[in-house]
């Protein structure tokens, strides 16, 4: 189970680097002015995000579940991203928000009700 769950972590932190870089190399695009360097930058950043939907879609765990944890992984990565290519730092805010976003991220994903012991019908 451990060796499950870190490889759908591994999964999904590939998935949410190629997404976020994507998109971070998609909005330098739109800054360049020669046509040249922008389609260079657009085709970049369409690679990645079809990338990022691709590993997305191998991660062992149920669609349903995959997005919780995926959000959680996605925020963390965005500020990282954000970091590295914007020099912005999160402020307390984000800090804030983005700790509920994990922890319900988690919930989603790994937890597993207890059975209630009724039997339907």
């Amino acid at each position: 189970m451990a060796t499950t769950k870190l490889l759908i972590l591994g999964f999904l932190i590939i998935a949410t680097a190629m997404e976020t870089t994507g998109d971070a190399i998609v909005r330098l695009g739109i800054a360049q002015h020669s046509p040249l360097l922008k389609t260079a930058y657009f085709a970049g950043g369409a690679v990645l995000l079809f990338g990022y939907g691709y590993a997305l879609n191998l991660a062992p765990i149920e669609f349903e579940k995959v997005v919780g944890i995926y959000i959680a992984t996605l925020f963390a990565m965005w500020q990282i991203t954000s970091f590295v290519f914007f020099r912005q730092l999160p402020t307390l805010p984000i800090l804030a928000g983005g700790s509920l976003i994990i922890v319900g991220g988690l919930i989603v994903a790994f937890w597993e009700p207890a059975s209630s012991g009724h039997i339907d019908g």
